[in-house]
């Protein structure tokens, strides 16, 4: 059973090796272009008075009012909206895809047909995913650290694995939460909708909540804030990272009795 249970994983991470290797270059060139910028940012002069001339609630929502420092300028500029964004589209591409969208052209036949569970196959599925958004976060780190000691953004070795880890959870959170509703479900447009509900959802809600204080307690229930709002280049592993791991796997763990019950099309 054991050794069924790996030949899945490493088959799934055989079909994500180019997509990993595609993204992770993606990621690089981006944390590569935005760090080259810094130097150029950090020495225009008044850029204080700049940042302080843009509205309240848009420096609040971003940040902005740290962007004079190079972590604040990569939190703004990446580390808050667009590596988010990537890691979320990644993972949660693959989790409709990777259960459900293989149920829908039929590739999972062949595997369901092994004396390996069902439910043995989503969890090695969402191992496979797991370890894709690992390896891009680690991408993240090594090139972020890299960056900041050729063009001095200040984002020390700690402070990059503590970013690479919000991405990393915060994708991963909402990548199981595709798979486990494309495997309860079998249909990959749910899948695909519920997701991108609750992270679009999850971003206009901690948004929000930096400008409107009553909303804070509500937004702190969200995978957003849950891996931003500590600042995702903080040196240290804020505790509601816990959260985004807890959740991600109770929302996996929930879907396996429904994939159990159901007639599976492959």
């Amino acid at each position: 059973m054991t050794s069924g249970w790996a030949a899945v994983l490493a088959r799934s991470l055989t079909d994500l090796r180019r997509p990993v290797a595609a993204w992770a270059t993606g990621v690089s060139a981006i944390v590569l272009l935005e760090s080259a910028l810094w130097p150029t940012v950090r020495d225009m002069p008044r850029l204080d008075d700049l940042l302080a001339g843009y509205p309240e609630a848009l420096t609040e929502a971003f940040g902005l009012d740290a962007m004079s420092t190079g972590p604040g300028f990569l939190e703004a500029e990446l580390f808050s909206l667009v590596l988010p964004g990537l890691f979320i589209a990644f993972a949660v591409t693959w989790g409709t895809r990777t259960f459900a969208g293989e149920e829908e052209s039929g590739a999972l036949g062949p595997v369901l047909a092994s004396p390996l569970s069902r439910a043995a196959v989503c969890t090695a599925k969402a191992a496979a995913l797991l370890l894709a958004l690992a390896t891009l976060g680690l991408v993240v780190a090594v090139v972020t650290t890299v960056t900041s000691g050729i063009f001095g953004t200040g984002v020390g070795p700690a402070r990059a694995a503590v970013g690479a880890l919000a991405l990393v959870l915060l994708g991963g959170e909402l990548g199981l939460l595709a798979l486990a509703v494309g495997a309860a479900s079998g249909r990959r447009a749910v899948a695909l909708a519920t997701a991108t509900v609750v992270a679009v959802g999850s971003y206009v809600l901690y948004v929000a909540a930096l400008v409107v204080d009553a909303l804070a307690d509500v937004a702190a229930w969200t995978p957003y804030d849950q891996a931003l709002r500590a600042g995702p280049l903080t040196p240290r592993v804020p505790g509601s990272f816990a959260w985004l791991v807890l959740v991600g796997g109770l929302v996996l763990l929930a879907a396996l009795p429904a994939l159990r019950r159901r007639d599976l099309r492959a």
